[in-house]
């Protein structure tokens, strides 16, 4: 901002201050994170909406990333799990990828096609249920452990079933697993005779056989035990033994019900799951 100075026949004598505002600091952040999603931004960037373990889901500008000799590498493929350090100005929505450092790839889980869909499962649910710039550790570890399980196991029944649940349960969700929706019969004690239950998809509910109507997804009495095991045990202490995939299906199916009911969509990665089937 340059001074205005009044008209006089001294002003040669007069020093003028010239002021030039300084740019707005760029904080540094440095953080653990997993990539969600990657799309091509122009001719050489890349938009990139990672979950930062410190700051939540964060969406960036990585300059230069599609080119051949870019220094990001293969850190941007989804979900690496990764260090990375970015920038953000004041009153910006993207913040800008300035280095990532890899500490585990995904690459190899996502070419064999099963642990491919699962995968895609997670990384769209993530990015899907959780909002912008608000820390989830719990959803964060939750997600790291999954991926993990699928890549080291080649298996993703048990663990898509698992993440899924744990997401529901997370979001405050979980409708009630013990009691009939409708009547308030106790659920658990159906188990000793083998009967299902009954989820509805447009209330987020569960139903006795009684109060069943047409049109509910079933939870079997092996599903339903699943589902109470897999809230009180972490998922690597879980095996195929102690919950069948069939179990595991189902429970995956009903808790991806109620993620749709809450976003008011389908999902696009389900598709591809249901034609595992």
């Amino acid at each position: 901002m340059v001074a205005l100075l009044r008209e006089s026949p001294s002003w040669r004598n007069c020093t003028v201050t010239l002021t030039v505002d300084a740019p707005t600091p760029m904080p540094v952040h440095e953080s653990e994170a997993i990539v969600l999603q990657s799309y091509p931004l122009g001719e050489a960037d890349r938009l990139v909406s990672f979950l930062s373990r410190t700051m939540g889901r964060v969406r960036g500008v990585a300059g230069g990333a599609r080119r051949t000799k870019s220094r990001f590498g293969s850190t941007l493929e989804r979900l690496s799990h990764i260090r990375i350090w970015f920038f953000e100005r004041e009153n910006r929505e993207l913040v800008r990828i300035n280095q990532c450092e890899l500490i585990e790839s995904f690459l190899d889980a996502f070419r064999d096609y099963d642990s491919g869909v699962a995968l895609a499962i997670l990384s769209e649910v993530t990015e899907t249920v959780l909002p912008d710039r608000e820390a989830s550790d719990a959803n964060f570890r939750l997600l790291l452990l999954t991926a993990q399980t699928v890549k080291r196991t080649g298996k993703s029944e048990l663990p898509l079933a698992y993440f899924a649940l744990w997401t529901v349960k997370l979001g405050g969700w979980l409708p009630s697993l013990d009691v009939c929706a409708h009547c308030g019969k106790g659920i658990a004690s159906d188990l000793s005779k083998s009967e299902p239950a009954y989820f509805s998809r447009n209330a987020s509910a569960i139903f006795c056989t009684k109060c069943r109507k047409p049109g509910m997804r079933t939870l079997s009495a092996a599903a339903l035990a699943a589902t109470r095991r897999m809230l009180t045990e972490r998922l690597d202490r879980l095996d195929e033994k102690a919950i069948q995939p069939a179990a595991a299906r189902e429970v995956t199916d009903v808790m991806l019900d109620v993620i749709e009911h809450q976003i008011d969509r389908k999902l696009k990665a389900r598709e591809l799951l249901e034609s595992l089937a």
